[in-house]
């Protein structure tokens, strides 16, 4: 009997060969032991109101209008609803041809786009073209989007930072294209050394494939790094010699935990770098409302800005993004709301500050706790959680658990985290599903668990990896250096 298209054996391969960790084997198994009654802390992805985060007031208001637009037309709902929320609800309804159920452009709605140029404005100090920006259904379609556009096909390569986000890996392979992996270096806090960058294409080149992007996560997923403007200039300068695209992950912007590394973009460092480099290196900027403070993953709202692409290029993208008609619309308000929020003076400002400050100030604190939760624990190194929402600590696992993993079919971090999600029910991410170097191990964390539970939770892990340690244990210490 001949292979239907969708029988398994006969499936494109890039689908086949395509790995996301996030949402992998421990993913599954958390979610079946989930139904079988055992409490699961999903700590495996960064879903802030999945554990607990409370949504903004005013940005809830705002699309709660929007969404049910005849309640604007009740005589009382002023009595439930701040004046400013409904003065923006008005506002946005006006900028749609026929409210939240219409199809936008396919780049997204003119006026709200023009928002997120005056917000980059605001931010870097330069002008942003509202014809530059597409609002997309998360950051995550809008890499995909580009990814699509840049990989012709195996030869093709994508320069990514490793440890990395497997959105990168996933979509690359998916595409049929080569990660081209550089190494981020943890002894010096996640670090990134050109020379690494220059040796990793010099590698792809002699086996045959064409450099042509490069992807930097800043701040850092999985890592917590935030690049100094140093680092941002270097990487340009690289980006520019080497004729490569430069994609800027940029959607942790809001998430700084630290004063010493302030976030800074590479569109500004880029413009304050001068003719004719600022002229010359094509780049493309993500951000995204489901991180920062606002967390709101579900919603799906992003965009990206493109600088010194050329026009028939943009066509070309804006033709793609028109075969998916248009991007989710609610999501576009929200992103209107996030780039353009209360002013002082506005009824609603004094609350969204409140809330808002309430929310990073806390992750602020989860961040320490868990950096500091994992440095008290047998053979775990932690670096600080500098921005983003994760820790991505090293275990130092003993010969006997390596040995025992093999045996178990499975990969040593793997066995790991399977064991500690069995034993806590904490849902974690090994670090083999993010790249590492070879014999070296680690998992990824969100720092997300409400503030209150961090104590029991970090304790929880400390007991796991002290016995973990004892039944398979070498006996020995570990430091970083």
């Amino acid at each position: 009997m001949s292979l239907k298209a969708l029988d398994y054996e006969s499936l494109n391969e890039n689908v086949k060969n395509c790995q996301y960790a996030v949402r992998g084997e421990l993913y599954l198994r958390a979610s079946e032991l989930q139904k079988e009654g055992k409490k699961i802390i999903f700590t495996n992805v960064g879903n802030p109101h999945a554990l607990g985060q409370k949504p903004l007031t005013f940005p809830r208001q705002v699309v709660a209008l929007c969404q049910a637009p005849f309640l604007l037309d009740n005589p009382n709902v002023g009595m439930i609803f701040p004046a400013d929320a409904i003065a923006r609800a008005k506002h946005y309804l006006s900028l749609t041809s026929g409210g939240l159920g219409a199809y936008s452009d396919s780049r997204g709605l003119p006026g709200v786009r023009k928002e997120v140029a005056e917000f980059i404005e605001r931010r870097d100090g330069y002008p942003s073209d509202p014809e530059l920006i597409f609002l997309t259904d998360g950051a995550s379609k809008g890499v995909m989007q580009i990814l699509n556009c840049i990989i012709r096909d195996q030869k093709d390569g994508i320069l990514v930072p490793v440890p990395q986000y497997p959105l990168y890996s996933a979509t690359i392979s998916l595409l049929g294209g080569t990660l081209v992996p550089y190494y981020l270096e943890e002894t010096d806090n996640w670090g990134l050394d050109v020379n690494n960058l220059r040796q990793s294409v010099a590698q792809a080149r002699s086996q045959g494939i064409t450099v042509r992007a490069m992807v930097i996560i800043n701040p850092g997923n999985p890592t917590g790094q935030c690049l100094s403007e140093a680092n941002l200039r270097e990487i340009l300068r690289f980006c520019c010699d080497e004729s490569l695209v430069l994609l800027g992950d940029e959607v942790y912007q809001q998430n700084i935990y630290q004063d010493e590394h302030p976030f800074i973009s590479s569109k500004k460092v880029l413009m304050d770098m001068g003719a004719p480099i600022s002229k010359e290196v094509q780049l493309i900027s993500f951000h995204t409302v489901s991180k920062g403070y606002w967390g709101e993953c579900g919603q799906r709202g992003g965009y990206f800005e493109m600088t010194n692409i050329p026009p028939r290029t943009a066509e070309e993208i804006y033709k793609v993004a028109s075969i998916a008609l248009s991007p989710n619309v609610s999501a576009q308000i929200f992103m209107g709301l996030m780039v353009s929020p209360p002013k002082p003076g506005d009824i609603s400002y004094d609350q969204f500050v409140r809330e808002s400050k309430g929310i990073l100030e806390s992750l602020r604190r989860r961040a320490r706790i868990m950096t500091d939760g994992f440095n008290s624990c047998k053979n775990v190194v932690c670096n600080f959680t500098e921005g983003a929402m994760y820790s991505f600590p090293q275990i130092k696992l003993p010969s006997k658990a390596i040995q025992a993993a093999k045996q178990a079919g499975k990969v040593p971090d793997v066995f790991y985290c399977l064991k500690l999600l069995e034993a806590t029910g904490i849902s974690t991410v090994p670090g083999s599903g993010f790249g590492q170097k070879e014999g070296v191990f680690h998992l990824r964390t969100t720092i997300l668990p409400a503030e209150e539970e961090m104590p029991e939770i970090m304790g929880s892990f400390k007991k796991f990896n002290d016995e973990f340690m004892s039944q398979y244990g070498d006996n020995f210490g570990y430091s970083r250096m």
